[in-house]
């Protein structure tokens, strides 16, 4: 039997999968009946041979109410972090990366579309990440895909797949902005649909910036009104402001339909109304940061409203009326909703899975269909689909600028540059008979240190050649956004050596096998 390719939307406050067969993407429910499963774990408890159990979804995020130091929420953002600060340290002891969290997420949600589609076990997905999501973010998000027991065939960004669920099938050219406000992350994508031809021309966007921010302000807003009620919080009651947090979710949700949203708290006499005025009056500010992040996005390519064709909103924040609003306002367009933004991602990624190949021998899809000419399920797919994305982030390298004795950085990949891309950085020795030579990897635009992030770092050894010998360091960019580095000995014409860059703050091969035995173990309903 063939084996077919699945799309996951790993989100952080919700996440989907789907599957494109018969010429028809279908959202597979979860065990529950919803198409969405939330984003949170809850360790529910040890079993005799020590290991947690834990609840994923629904149950587990109505138990964030009572039992929050054992639930888990928000994981996506800690994702390309490590150490003890970004771990969760469950009931038994055994601490978990946010790696290892996310692929309980993703087993969830295989197990229970297993079930639906009844046809064995699902292996082979493409996961969607966010546009602006940086080497060490989607790396993260592969190892967790490998940690849960998956092929994980490609990571894409989710304004693309989302782009692909919009223009699959209507044989049309489009230029679309992709205006993408998650549970935790931003986006804005500027898109040529041509056809079945899906090219990037700009993208950026904010991380640390999402639905979660909207109802932090609400929270605080619910606090404020209780107080002015009289209302006495003790701020280390934790069940309090967990209800609070989950009540404030409500109330935005609310909020998007209604003028008015009145809250009862357990415990509290008083019951709180919040007007939508109020609301959006206290998160102006998070909105006008997705204004500014989207006009630069435009600014990039020189872009106006006149050239862009269609407005594609996702992500469940967008039904906020202040975005829509907002968005009409500065493009003189109306927002329709022509996709499902809780859903579209994973539609996407679904169609896109299925242009993977199977090999003729193993049957395994093939990891070079980025412009795959598949049938995908029985023929579904006659025609190819080809993708076209850039760059989220500047790549550069640290240079030492002998002259005045400082170090800087040096963009070598620019931000919004076409991918797979290659380009490459002419450096000198420094001093006579240097034998190493010290590759320090950035993320960021500015010339000086303290406003980028060095991502990584390899240690080469090089001939001892004289002071100011040529080097040639040569960055690639691969379909995925995954970053490889060639050194050139420019003075002996030959090469050094290939390697990865050594991300400090993602998992080593060791550390994801390991996750993977104790993940394996571990018991996920």
């Amino acid at each position: 039997m063939e084996r077919k390719a699945f799309g996951i939307d790993l989100g952080t406050t919700y996440s989907a999968i789907a599957v494109y067969e018969d010429g028809e993407t279908q959202i597979l429910k979860n065990a529950e009946g919803t198409e969405t499963t939330p984003s949170v774990i809850f360790f529910t408890g040890v079993t005799s041979t020590g290991e947690d159990d834990l609840l994923v979804g629904q149950e587990a995020k109505n138990s964030a109410e009572t039992e929050p130091d054992n639930v888990v929420q928000f994981i996506k953002r800690k994702m390309g972090q490590n150490g003890p600060a970004v771990n969760f340290r469950a009931p038994s002891g055994k601490s978990y990366t946010p790696e290892m969290l996310s692929s309980f997420i993703l087993r969830k949600l295989c197990q229970d579309a297993e079930q639906y589609v009844g046809e064995g076990e699902i292996r082979d997905v493409v996961i969607t990440v966010p546009a602006y999501f940086d080497d060490a973010r989607r790396t993260a998000t592969k190892q967790a895909g490998v940690i849960a027991g998956l092929n994980v065939l490609a990571v894409v960004n989710e304004p693309t797949a989302a782009a692909i669920a919009y223009g699959f099938g209507r044989d049309t050219d489009a230029r679309v902005l992709v205006y993408d406000l998650g549970g935790g992350t931003f986006d804005v994508t500027i898109m040529d649909i041509k056809g079945k031809h899906f090219d990037t021309l700009a993208t950026g966007g904010d991380s640390m910036l999402g639905g979660y921010n909207f109802d932090g302000r609400l929270s605080e807003l619910i606090q404020k009104k209780l107080a002015e009620q009289g209302a006495e919080l003790d701020d280390d009651d934790d069940l309090l402001f967990a209800e609070i947090r989950e009540k404030a979710e409500r109330a935005k949700r609310m909020l998007t339909d209604k003028e008015t949203a009145r809250l009862r708290l357990r415990g509290i006499k008083q019951a709180v109304e919040i007007t939508r005025e109020e609301f959006e009056e206290a998160t102006a500010d998070l909105l006008k940061r997705t204004q500014v992040k989207l006009e630069q996005v435009m600014a990039d390519k020189n872009i106006t409203w006149d050239e862009i064709d269609e407005l594609l909103v996702i992500g469940g924040s967008t039904r906020m009326p202040m975005v829509k609003k907002m968005l009409e306002s500065l493009s003189g367009k109306q927002v329709k909703y022509k996709v499902d933004p809780d859903t579209a991602v994973a539609q996407g990624a679904a169609i896109f899975a299925s242009t993977f190949e199977p090999d003729a021998e193993s049957g395994e899809p093939r990891r070079d269909a980025r412009t795959a000419n598949a049938e995908g399920a029985g023929g579904a797919l006659a025609n190819q689909i080809t993708i076209s994305d850039v760059t989220s982030q500047s790549l550069g390298v640290v240079l030492l600028d002998s002259a005045a004795n400082r170090k800087y950085n040096q963009v070598i990949i620019p931000r919004n540059s076409k991918i797979p891309t290659t380009c490459s950085q002419t450096a000198y020795t420094v001093v006579d008979n240097q034998t190493e030579l010290l590759v320090q990897v950035t993320e960021g635009n500015d010339a000086e240190l303290e406003f980028v992030k060095i991502v990584g770092e390899s240690t080469l050894s090089i001939p001892a050649y004289p002071k100011g010998s040529p080097v040639e360091i040569i960055y690639a960019y691969d379909p995925d956004q995954m970053v490889t580095i060639e050194v050139i000995d420019k003075v002996a014409d030959k090469s050094l050596g290939t390697f990865e860059v050594d991300r400090s703050s993602n998992m080593s091969a060791e550390e994801v096998a390991l996750a993977a035995e104790i993940v394996g173990r571990t018991n996920v309903e």
